[in-house]
């Protein structure tokens, strides 16, 4: 663990994890959301991120959000860092829209892997949360598909001659085995191809609050509500300390959670600011005082 504070008045102490926060895909598509609002009005179709705080922030700045494209006002529309289908965009671009891209490449590959078992006659599964914008992306092409997420779901598959799995970037890549080896058992004679699109960050994220919550009496999980991986990573660090709070900023942080002696570990989904993490920290801080 690393940035550890001695809070010497109650004696309790702050660990943070190795991993946490923003990945590289979310900041890219921030980046891009604020570059191109400052060249023209920009709507984004759906939440860029899962992040009230972010989202706040690209109001300020004259960002619009709008879930259906023919209610945009903007000659410009951005795909979210989770993706779209193919109809999707199909669907802006009828709209007469210029169109702004600010899909993660590791969303992207999971696309192009579900595309490429299609081709190659398996029956697509996809290991996620159905509904997700994400979700919906990888399988709104497709003119058959399964979503599972528990052994019950894979317990209701119809049996195909071949499955070709993938995964939501942001699933836990210890489910997604699981799932793979209980659809291997569900359906032994079929053929079952697994390629792996659980991104790296998210893996580094889950690693790295397994291992902190190892070490931790209590811990603050920071991101938003909506936000699928700091849900996961709440799930993760419960497999293992009873004391989590998935909390969405310092203002959700209550002293009564912590106790004298205590470690308290801190850390955040891929959607979380620094900003935003640092604050949670400085709230902390002050019950030492």
């Amino acid at each position: 663990m690393k940035n550890n504070t001695l809070c010497r008045k109650v004696k309790f102490k702050v660990l943070r994890a190795d991993h946490m926060g923003m990945c590289f895909g979310v900041r890219d598509a921030i980046a891009l959301a604020r570059r191109v609002v400052t060249q023209r009005p920009l709507t984004v179709l759906g939440e860029l991120v899962h992040n009230a705080d972010v989202l706040g922030d690209l109001r300020d700045r004259g960002v619009r959000f709008e879930e259906n494209p023919q209610a945009v006002e903007t000659q410009t529309v951005m795909i979210t860092a989770h993706g779209a289908s193919s109809r999707a965009r199909e669907k802006v671009q009828g709209e007469a829209l210029q169109l702004e891209d600010a899909t993660c490449p590791l969303v992207h590959f999971a696309h192009k892997q579900v595309r490429q078992l299609v081709s190659a006659g398996y029956h697509p599964v996809i290991i996620g949360r159905g509904g997700h914008i994400e979700v919906r992306g990888m399988t709104e092409d497709l003119d058959k598909f399964d979503i599972v997420l528990s052994r019950e779901d894979i317990d209701q598959l119809e049996a195909h001659d071949r499955f070709g799995v993938v995964a939501q970037t942001t699933q836990p890549i210890t489910r997604v085995l699981e799932m793979v080896e209980h659809l291997k058992k569900r359906f032994p004679a079929s053929g079952v191809k697994f390629v792996d699109t659980v991104c790296q960050p998210t893996k580094q994220r889950q690693d790295s609050a397994e291992a902190l919550a190892v070490q931790s009496d209590v811990i603050l999980v920071v991101g938003g509500k909506n936000s699928n991986n700091t849900r996961e990573l709440a799930r993760t660090c419960r497999k293992v300390c009873q004391r989590v709070h998935h909390i969405q900023g310092p203002k959700d942080v209550q002293m009564e959670w912590i106790s004298d002696g205590d470690t308290l570990g801190i850390t955040a989904g891929t959607s979380t600011p620094d900003e935003l993490i640092n604050s949670v920290e400085k709230k902390v801080k002050t019950f030492c005082q």
